[in-house]
């Protein structure tokens, strides 16, 4: 297959540059249009109880979701903001789509007992389509914006997604521009000149158009996450780098021993084209792991960065062959050290460890468990408006409503959905289970009941709460939902499938692992050592955001919880990342063992030549994912740091000490398979053998 491709791309380069430059027109063109498109809903999980009793009531209640204004900075009994207030009041309630908006002057706790601030809560109604509910969204938040206040800020409800979508839209914006150059310069570094370093930015920028377009995609059958597009892109931007890079140093390897740029570029595909394509393939198994879940954002997010993924790979062994067939003649060999040993700090570094190997290990290996052990405690949870920047307007409206108003004002209720053949003893007993309860009947018969949960609004009394209701009802068809019933499903969502997904998960990488050596121990090595560095990164994570431990250094705080969003997406994608230096690694001492070299000076010439790569690769990764934790946007926060401290610890701890002690540990049984699996191995076992040189020259 890889032979087919090289062929294809040294042949006919400037067809395959058309073609993907039309693929950057499109990607850009059209998939750009997916950020009008991005959801807020992110803990909606099919099937289960709250999502129903949400769906019974988008069918039968009369009133829709809800939007929440505030002013700020002049005293509420000012006469001019009274008028002001009032006329904007009047406006919004004749806007088509508004279902009521209440008085905020004579309804009890819409102002603030200080006299600085006033709230004015706006319901839509129940049923519009998109179009409608937009329109009188945009309508009701332009009057009351138009009030005469040094402070006026309107959030909630599709007005949130609208605005996290523009916010998620800067940040990666902003993050490209803080990368991109970056990166260029750390590849000028590691190239030393502008042409070679040129070339893996195209691919990216291939990755960031294949990002923006598969979204868009996605984004025709499924809500798409506001938290996708930071994600999808970074990852498509540094694993583009990772493999170009790859690519490009095996490249001006080749060229040392040709001065025929086609031979060369097959051989590259040939070669480090099949260490693509298993990294790529690796990755998009881990991510394999999310599709188990039921959440549609876990599937989506994993549907959407496996495209990704493929792309960048598709891109690494098509397009930039093209590129190099055209411009790779300009590109120099790789030097020679005077003294003939590339690598050499490399291949010191691998004899210390395996000369070492229990010492290695037993400080290595610890020291990893000790930064993991604060996954033990974690914890995760929806989240508020703390979770956004400062600078954002519904940050705003939360810091405003915190600063005027009594603890829990503005939190969303634990919503209790009594259907109309329950027990008529049944609504009592849920309101007899807080102070303040409210209920009101629907057109056909069922009762909603409103019960305010003292915290915030996904806290341990508000889950709790939700406990409470559904230990109360007994059989009768009662049904809670909220943001709280929504972790609650949420949270037991992952706990029954997360033992599947794991299997799944670890399963797939075992074959492929197993496909790419031929051993049943090194898959088993590979899993348990990137198991490690998966947790210490987790750990950090939780030590930092969930107990506010520096988190103030990243513009953050300690929030008490990771967003929902956060562990699942480190583990799939830091999984999958952690593979590809793997593979790296793995790929250059199977090379040295297949050209004679023993099981220990392998590993010494594996580290000694991927080393570089990988080191180089972590370190561009990093920069990516670093970019991207500059908008301020906790989750993102929680998600980038994450996959930056498993990139740097996998490609420093694990692959250059842990990877060197442990194989000299195993030694030749590294490599061992049961008999008939080294049969079915040598049956059907993914492998790329070079054809003749005089061969690749003919063709």
């Amino acid at each position: 297959m890889l032979a087919t491709l090289a062929r294809a791309a040294t042949r006919r380069p400037l067809t395959v540059i058309l073609l993907w430059t039309l693929f950057l027109i499109i990607g850009f063109g059209l998939g750009t249009g997916v950020f009008g498109r991005l959801s807020d809903n992110v803990p909606e999980v099919p099937g289960t109880e709250s999502q129903r009793a949400a769906q019974y009531l988008d069918r039968n209640d009369p009133t829709g979701e809800s939007l929440t204004a505030v002013v700020e900075g002049v005293p509420v009994a000012d006469a001019d903001l009274r008028v002001q207030v009032e006329r904007a009041v009047a406006d919004v309630r004749n806007i088509a789509g508004v279902a009521a908006v209440p008085d905020p002057y004579g309804t009890p706790g819409l102002a603030a007992e200080d006299g600085r601030a006033l709230i004015i809560p706006v319901t839509l109604e129940g049923g519009l389509d998109d179009a409608a509910e937009e329109s009188a969204v945009d309508a009701a938040a332009e009057r009351i914006r138009e009030i005469d206040a040094p402070e006026v800020h309107v959030s909630g409800g599709p007005l949130l997604g609208q605005q996290l979508g523009e916010r998620a839209q800067e940040d990666v914006k902003n993050a490209e521009l803080i990368s991109l150059p970056v990166v260029l310069g750390l590849l000028l570094v590691v190239f030393g000149g502008l042409r070679t370093a040129a070339l893996p930015l195209v691919i990216a920028v291939s990755g960031i158009a294949g990002a923006f377009l598969a979204l868009f995609v996605f984004s025709e059958v499924t809500d798409i996450s506001v938290y996708a597009i930071q994600v999808t892109t970074m990852l498509g931007l540094g694993l583009a780098v990772d493999y170009a890079l790859l690519m490009l140093v095996r490249f001006r390897e080749e060229r040392r021993t040709t001065d025929d740029v086609v031979l060369a570029v097959r051989r590259t595909v040939e070669r480090a084209g099949r260490t693509v394509l298993f990294s790529g393939l690796t990755v998009a198994v881990s991510l394999t792991g999310l599709l188990v879940f039921p959440s549609v954002f876990l599937r989506s997010m994993g549907l959407a960065v496996a495209a990704v993924v493929v792309l960048d790979m598709l891109a690494a062994v098509t397009l930039l062959p093209a590129l190099l067939t055209k411009f790779g003649g300009r590109i120099p060999p790789a030097k020679v050290r005077p003294d003939g040993e590339e690598g050499r700090f490399f291949a010191r570094v691998a004899r210390f460890s395996a000369r070492h190997k229990i010492a290695v290990l037993a400080t290595a290996v610890p020291a990893l468990l000790v930064l993991a052990l604060p996954v033990s405690g974690l914890r995760i949870a929806i989240g508020d408006a703390t979770q956004l920047p400062a600078s954002t307007e519904a940050r705003q409206l939360y810091d405003t409503v915190g600063e005027h108003f009594p603890p829990g004002s503005g939190v969303d209720p634990v919503t209790v959905l009594v259907r109309p053949d329950a027990d008529p003893g049944t609504a009592g007993r849920v309101l007899a289970l807080r102070p303040g309860a409210t209920e009101r009947e629907l057109p056909d018969g069922a009762t909603v009941i409103s019960l305010p949960p003292t915290g915030s609004v996904d806290g341990t009394a508000a889950t709790d709460l939700v406990r409470e209701v559904r230990d109360v009802r007994g059989d009768e068809p009662v049904e809670v939902t909220g943001t709280a019933a929504e972790l609650v499903d949420f949270r037991q969502m992952l706990a029954d499938r997360a033992p599947l997904a794991a299997l799944t998960v670890l399963a797939g990488i075992f074959v492929l692992l197993f496909a790419f050596t031929g051993s049943v121990l090194l898959p088993l090595r590979t899993i348990a050592t990137t198991l490690l560095s998966l947790g210490a990164a987790l750990g950090v994570v939780v030590w930092v955001f969930q107990d506010g431990n520096l988190a103030g250094l990243l513009g953050a705080e300690g929030l008490g919880a990771l967003s929902l969003t956060a562990p699942p997406l480190i583990v799939a994608i830091a999984f999958g990342l952690a593979m590809d230096y793997e593979l790296f690694i793995l790929a250059r001492i199977r090379e040295a063992r297949e050209q004679g070299e023993d099981e220990s000076e392998a590993v010494v010439t594996g580290l000694r030549r991927s080393g570089r790569v990988v080191t180089c690769a972590a370190l561009l990764l990093a920069v990516v994912f670093g970019a991207f934790m500059t908008g301020g946007f906790s989750p993102i926060l929680q998600i980038g740091l994450g996959l930056t401290l498993a990139v740097l610890i996998d490609a420093t701890v694990v692959r250059m000490l842990l990877v060197p002690a442990t194989m000299a540990l195993l030694g030749r049984r590294a490599w061992w398979a049961p008999r008939p699996l080294r049969r079915v191995h040598d049956r059907i076992g993914l492998r790329e053998e070079a054809p003749p040189e005089r061969e690749l020259v003919r063709q």
